[in-house]
């Protein structure tokens, strides 16, 4: 089982489209979801969030191609899209469309599931999405993120849980494969490229 498969398994449980979305889509390209959610026992506390987003890099073209469709739907007084910027998600750039629903979207006091958002972002906007986070947080928000950045992960108090061939295991930032690779990369990048094309 992978990061993303666990995080599609929560977010299932939780009520949301496996697609992803908020809670209320609910629409289907393709089925290929698991039925892990029929094993996850979820644990509630007393705070309720009032806002919720699963957010997949995966299918998020399938969420933007569903808003399109509901806001051509008559009779629809507000346009979806305007919770997003009022811009098609179809004609901004990939990172620009993410950046779309972290920023216009996500209001705060909310669930986020994010799976792998650093997809479609430089560096530099993972440390942006990083301050949007923050944010978020500050205005009782809660985020269970599935990602391979280590800048995503250097998040400050952040519960890093790495899933190994051993199982779960929580971690540190710098315990991290994904860190590790990226030290040694950096360090020495030309007797790795060197080992990596021998």
């Amino acid at each position: 089982m992978g990061k993303s498969t666990l995080l599609e398994g929560i977010a299932i449980a939780l009520g949301f489209n496996p697609e992803g979305g908020t809670l209320n889509f609910n629409f289907s390209s393709y089925d290929s979801h698991l039925n892990l959610d029929e094993y996850i026992r979820l644990m509630r506390g007393v705070n309720r969030a009032k806002d919720h987003f699963f957010f997949r890099a995966e299918s998020f073209y399938n969420v933007a191609t569903n808003i399109e469709d509901l806001d051509m739907e008559p009779g629809s007084s507000r346009k979806i899209i305007e919770s997003y910027g009022g811009k098609s998600l179809h004609e901004q750039s990939h990172g620009e469309s993410f950046f779309a629903a972290f920023i216009e979207r996500f209001q705060g006091n909310g669930l986020y599931i994010l799976d792998e958002p650093e997809a479609a972002l430089s560096p530099l906007r993972q440390m942006s999405m990083l301050a949007r986070i923050n944010d978020l947080v500050r205005k009782g928000s809660q985020f269970i993120i599935s990602t391979h950045s280590p800048i995503i992960m250097a998040y400050p108090k952040a519960k890093i849980i790495e899933l190994t061939e051993g199982g779960m295991r929580e971690s540190t930032l710098e315990e991290t494969n994904h860190y590790s690779i990226m030290k040694q990369f950096f360090e020495d990048k030309d007797r790795l490229l060197h080992h990596l094309f021998q």
